[in-house]
């Protein structure tokens, strides 16, 4: 291994060491560490949307060390050690990549069915049972916007999916028909609100999934969009003497439409 990979895993040994260590990394472990590591990926993806290669750089690095953290875990059970990992990632890259690594020729429209084939052989190898639903073993844990990303996904690999996009757009109007239903019904009913907003929510996964539009990824866009706005909308206001306080939606409507027209 290289030299500054070598003194990463140093790094961490001495971090975790129990007399010499640090406090907070001697008490982590595997199931602590992750909400860090679901941090750091998001916030390579932030990088990655800003196109500062230095960030990127740095953030990899972030996420690396949540890898490393890990390994470091396994190595103190005897289970596994980072050399270990990288070895069951490499051994798993050429396995899953036949047509490059044992030179067998496989057409490019061909190349998912062989990943999920190879996928299946794995798990049989390891005695795991392979469910019979086209949705087994999609993680539990996975983030919504994925998952329902990919449940679509599996769905249309069977053919079960709208080939127009006309029937794809109705749905989302018909799912606002249907939230709408019940913040008016005579008796509101909260669980029913947000199972209706859940399936309004899915119907537009399915849009951005027919139009090839990564559902995460136009989210962020669109959540860094309206940050930028509101911060501009806050500035404008205080250039003007007031604050989001004391201004009236009107005002702040009227800053937001101003600070629309500009940046467009």
């Amino acid at each position: 291994m290289s030299s500054q990979i070598n003194r990463l895993l140093d790094i961490m040994a001495r971090l975790r060491d129990p007399q010499t260590g640090c406090p907070w990394d001697i008490k982590q472990d595997f199931a602590s560490v992750v909400p860090y590591t679901i941090e750091e990926a998001y916030e390579l993806a932030d990088a990655i949307d800003d196109g500062n290669l230095d960030d990127i750089r740095d953030e990899l690095g972030d996420l690396l060390f949540q890898v490393v953290f890990y390994a470091q875990l396994g190595k103190e059970q005897q289970a596994f050690d980072f050399e270990q990992v990288a070895q069951s990632i490499a051994d798993k890259l050429v396995r899953r990549h036949p047509h490059v690594f044992a030179e067998q020729n496989v057409e490019e429209a061909d190349l998912a069915n062989q990943w999920d084939a190879i996928k299946q052989a794995e798990r049989a190898a390891k005695g795991l049972a392979e469910g019979t639903s086209i949705l087994a073993n999609i993680p539990a844990g996975m983030e919504p916007l994925l998952k329902a990303d990919k449940i679509q996904k599996r769905c249309a690999k069977v053919g079960f999916d709208w080939p127009e996009l006309e029937p794809v757009v109705d749905k989302i109007h018909e799912e606002i028909d249907e939230v709408l239903q019940e913040v008016n019904a005579k008796q509101v009913n909260q669980q029913l609100i947000e199972e209706e907003v859940g399936d309004l929510l899915f119907a537009v996964v399915n849009l951005a999934r027919h139009l090839k539009v990564d559902p995460q990824a136009a989210l962020r866009i669109a959540n860094r969009k309206f940050e930028q706005r509101f911060r501009a909308v806050e500035h404008l206001l205080g250039s003007q003497g007031k604050s989001l306080q004391n201004s009236s939606l009107h005002e702040m409507e009227a800053a937001w439409q101003q600070v629309k027209n500009t940046s467009s």
